[in-house]
């Protein structure tokens, strides 16, 4: 069985992964190299499916959970196991109770107990939620791991164009470019920033709660952190807004004042494919399977997804086969 993924972000490498580990010859298309046009490249990496309870479907946590160890199996060293930590100012306090009663999965933490979590947050918040289970990987070295592991399973990567009537079946993992074209995907725009200091250090994801936008700050090693991300309903995915860029470096500050030293080494723009309840869908039309509106749980759920696309090429070929005997 000759199946065809077209993308190569984590939608279409998740995919890619589950299909020949059933035995299929996978081809993977993209014709853009390396990872620069995957909304998967700027994002938090986050295996945080109890805190993503608090404005998402239940089946994000549920259907989440299992990620943590999909991806350990897969990609074993890439997953860190060091929870998650929501902490927020004194004058927003309201909105860690208000955290707490839209999800699980944690336990509260007095300022003492925040302290001896992160030492760099030592008297800077009186309370935060604790979410032991939760972990983080670093998405880039995911994906270029991910990708090595199914280059040396012998799928293929090409950037040129192929025959589709090579194939049996086509899934379609191109995301954002599915936009105008698949009913009700829209996309929505996330900004993130990379910041370098060596002034803080940080063992795990932290959340910062704000009435208008929560910002998560996750640490990357050698002084490196990843700071995001906004969610603004637009397709305009030009470089980032000054608005953005002073609330997000304002939350870094308010999260250490040391942030306010650091040097600003990147900073990202991806528009996120999702559907009008924000929960990815795994479809068919024809020969052509598509998996699409991952928007901001694209680690957290693409493997589930991919499962799911897998499910559908061998079930339907079974079908096929029982019906010509």
């Amino acid at each position: 069985m000759r199946i065809l993924v077209k993308g190569a972000g984590i939608a279409g490498l998740t995919a890619a992964r589950e299909l020949c580990a059933r035995g299929a010859q996978v081809t993977v298309f993209d014709p853009h190299p390396g990872f620069g046009r995957a909304a998967s490249w700027l994002a938090g990496g986050m295996l945080a499916p109890w805190c993503e309870r608090e404005n998402a479907d239940e089946r994000v946590m549920t259907l989440g959970k299992m990620a943590v160890e999909w991806w350990d199996a897969v990609v074993p060293g890439q997953v860190v196991r060091k929870g998650t930590l929501v902490v927020a100012p004194q004058r927003d306090s309201g909105e860690l109770a208000r955290f707490a009663a839209r999800t699980s999965g944690y336990e509260w933490l007095d300022e003492n107990g925040v302290a001896e979590l992160d030492p760099a947050l030592a008297r800077r918040f009186r309370k935060g939620l604790f979410f032991q289970r939760e972990a983080h990987l670093n998405p880039r070295q995911a994906l270029r791991a991910l990708k090595e592991l199914l280059s040396s399973e012998g799928v293929v990567f090409t950037g040129e164009d192929v025959s589709e009537d090579d194939f049996s079946d086509i899934v379609d993992c191109t995301g954002a470019a599915r936009i105008g074209q698949s009913r009700d995907l829209r996309g929505v725009r996330g900004e993130m920033l990379y910041l370098h200091t060596k002034e803080v250090t940080l063992a795990r994801p932290i959340r910062l709660l704000h009435p208008r936008f929560p910002v998560y700050i996750v640490p990357r090693g050698e002084g490196l952190f990843m700071v995001g991300a906004t969610m603004i309903e637009t397709e305009f995915d030009g470089p980032i807004t000054a608005r953005s860029m002073m609330e997000l470096l304002n939350a870094a500050y308010t999260l250490h004042p040391a942030f306010s030293d650091a040097t600003v080494v990147e900073t990202g723009v991806g528009i996120r494919p999702a559907f009008a309840d924000n929960f990815p869908r795994v479809m068919r039309e024809g020969k052509v399977i598509h998996v699409n509106g991952l928007y901001r749980h694209g680690f957290l759920l693409a493997p589930t997804m991919a499962a799911e696309a897998a499910d559908l090429v061998f079930s339907e070929r079974t079908q096929r086969s029982f019906q010509c005997t």
